[in-house]
Order: structure tokens, then C-alpha cells, then sequence
């Protein structure tokens, strides 16, 4: 490792920091699901995003685990007003993020199917592939609809929004771009060049910064949301996923290829330590207190955690075949882990 990132959080004798604890399995979840991602609502949901295999996102309840609703992606495009073909469209859910009232969750469709859509997106691609645009979505957590949807690039992935519930960000993979859509505008008024493959999406508390992970190069893209100008960390090959400390000072990223994830300190604008995980290291997630990291190492199947403060590798588990997605659910402490196969898996911080 190097260097040291010293993180701080504020805990009591009656709650231990999270880097104190040791994950448990709790819970596994089956059903007719395939999990790209999971996301935590922080307020008593998760949700599950399935992708083409299943054409669904799913939601539980985070304290019994139950599933709540089943929520198909299909639209019709034509009343939305993006269509002259009256016919219904599918989607393919990637990730979630929730808006700060909790009262909807924004997802990435992969790809769109439907008539007049024949060019599916791909992993390996650019803007000369010309692969079919596609669309984010808005479902109204009250009525388990989606209620508006919003044109992206070529294959989004990544998702956020801004804590002000200002902008809603997108990473298209195969565009190169960052969408910037007005929440209120319901459009898009910023179209940001990343570079190959854009992916993890991570926001300042303050709404000011957005963080986007060049999968295919080297950096962290920083983007001033105040005026659009743009900026870059050189993270390391490969960043995927982003998670920032909650107290903003510092962002951590998975480096996929070499299976490591990368700690930069934001107040002093320089590296801090890297750890070394597993084979394809993917989706992060940090605890409520900021003490801990979690990582999925796709092929290595398992799961890590880690001491923020020193990057200190504490935990490393058995998952299962391909555990891709991650969330951590603070009102339980909880760490729920998607497993591509289809399978959900829950641990226990305790």
C-alpha cells in the first residue's frame, strides 16, 4: 500500500464503527430476478435493477426482506411524446438512484426493444459504433409507475442525483458522454465528452461536483455543476465504480483490471492508498459512518471490506458465481450484494 488516507468519523461506545465488525450472511433472495445492481433507498426499500434477462426492477423491504412490488420496463414511448409508433417498448434496467425526497428512483435502461429499435448496445463500442440511444426512466415509488423518461446516450449506465434534487446525471458507455438532465426542465441541457466508457457516478454533498469514472482510461472526470467546466484526477487504469466520504474528503474507486481499489484525497488533491481485492474488482459501497468499503471482485466471486482509514483490507468472502452490484443500507447496516446469477445476498455488519 501507500501512503495513508486517515479518515475520521465521530462514533459512540454504544455504536462501534462499521470497520469494527465483521459481515454475516443473513439473508438469501430468489426469484425471478437477475441483478445487474442493487440500491438502497436509505429509507426502508431496496431495489434491484434486472436488466434485458428480465425486463424488471424489483423491490424489497430492507428490514424483512420481502418483496414488495415487480415493476416492468415497459413504456410507451408515444405517449410520452418520443414515439409516433402507438406500440409498447422495453427496457433494460442497470442502475438506480434515488431522488433526496425519496419519492421516486431514476434507472438506465441498457438498451430499448421495440419496433424501430435494431441496433442493441454492446460493451465494446464508441460513438462510431452508432449503436440504438436510449432512455432513463422515473418511477413514482407511490404508485410503482413510471411516470416520465428522459432521452440519454448509447448504453447509459451510471446513474445520480444531485442532493438539491437539481440535476439528474447519466454515464452513457457507449456515447462517451455525461447526460446533465434538468430535474425540473424534465430535458437535458448538457451533454459532457468523458472519453471511452464512462461509467461510476458519484455527487458532492453540496450539489457542486460530480465525479465520473473513465472506465477505459485512467481518470476521474470532475465536473463543476455550477458551470460545466471539467477537470480530472488520474485515479489509475480502469476506475469503475466511485464512493465518496461523507464528509467529502475523500473518493474512493475500484480499478477493475488490476483488481484494486484507489483512495484520492479531495482536500489536498493527491493519491492516498490502494488495496488490492480480487480478480475484477466492480461496484463499491460505503458504510453510513465512512469507516468501511465494500467491493464485488466479479470473477474471484466474493466480496471484500475495507478500512478506509488506512485501506486495510478487514474481510474477504465467498459470494457467489458473479457478484456484481452493492449497496449498503444504513437505517439496518446491512450490505446487500447482487448476484448476476440470480440471487440476492444480504450481510449483516455486526
Amino acid at each position: 500500500m501507500l501512503g495513508t488516507v486517515g479518515f475520521s468519523t465521530v462514533t459512540t461506545a454504544a455504536t462501534p464503527l462499521s470497520s469494527d465488525t465483521q459481515m454475516a450472511l443473513v439473508k438469501t433472495i430468489f426469484g425471478n430476478i437477475s441483478p445487474k445492481s442493487v440500491t438502497s433507498s436509505g429509507s426502508g426499500i431496496i431495489s434491484a435493477q434486472n436488466m434485458m434477462y428480465r425486463h424488471s426492477v424489483t423491490i424489497y423491504d430492507s428490514q424483512t426482506f420481502k418483496l414488495k412490488s415487480t415493476i416492468p420496463d415497459t413504456v410507451s414511448l408515444f405517449t410520452f411524446g418520443f414515439s409516433k409508433n402507438k406500440g409498447l417498448f422495453k427496457g433494460a434496467p442497470v442502475e438506480g438512484a434515488y431522488s433526496p425526497d425519496g419519492n421516486y428512483l431514476y434507472i438506465t435502461n441498457y438498451s430499448m426493444y421495440g419496433n424501430g429499435y435494431h441496433h442493441e448496445g454492446h460493451d465494446l463500442c464508441s460513438p462510431a459504433s452508432h449503436y440504438d440511444t436510449s432512455f432513463a426512466y422515473r418511477i413514482n415509488l407511490r404508485t410503482k409507475k413510471i411516470d416520465e423518461i428522459y432521452p440519454v446516450g448509447a448504453v447509459p449506465k451510471g446513474i445520480a442525483v444531485t442532493p438539491n434534487n437539481k440535476y439528474l446525471l447519466v454515464s452513457n458507455w457507449c456515447s462517451y458522454s455525461l447526460s446533465i438532465i434538468d430535474i425540473a426542465l424534465h430535458k437535458t441541457i448538457e451533454t459532457i465528452y468523458i472519453g471511452a466508457y464512462p461509467r461510476g457516478v458519484a455527487i458532492s454533498s453540496d450539489s457542486k461536483r460530480a465525479y465520473i469514472a473513465e472506465m477505459g482510461g485512467t481518470r476521474i472526470h470532475v465536473v463543476n455543476l455550477l458551470d460545466f467546466s471539467i477537470s480530472a484526477i488520474p485515479i489509475g487504469v480502469n476506475p469503475r465504480a466511485i464512493a465518496l466520504s461523507p464528509d467529502g474528503k475523500y473518493l474512493y474507486a475500484s480499478l477493475n483490471q488490476s483488481g484494486r481499489v484507489a483512495a484520492w484525497n479531495l482536500q489536498k488533491n493527491r493519491p492516498g492508498a490502494i488495496v488490492q481485492t480480487g480478480k475484477d474488482a466492480r461496484s463499491l459501497a460505503i458504510s453510513a459512518d465512512g469507516s468501511a468499503l465494500f467491493v464485488t471482485n466479479y470473477l474471484s466471486g466474493t466480496v471484500s471490506k475495507i478500512r478506509t482509514k488506512d485501506m486495510t483490507l478487514l474481510q474477504t468472502i465467498k459470494v457467489c458465481k458473479s457478484p456484481i452490484g452493492i449497496t449498503y443500507d444504513a437505517p439496518t447496516a446491512r450490505t446487500w450484494v447482487a448476484c448476476y446469477e440470480g440471487l440476492i445476498k444480504v450481510y449483516d455488519n455486526k
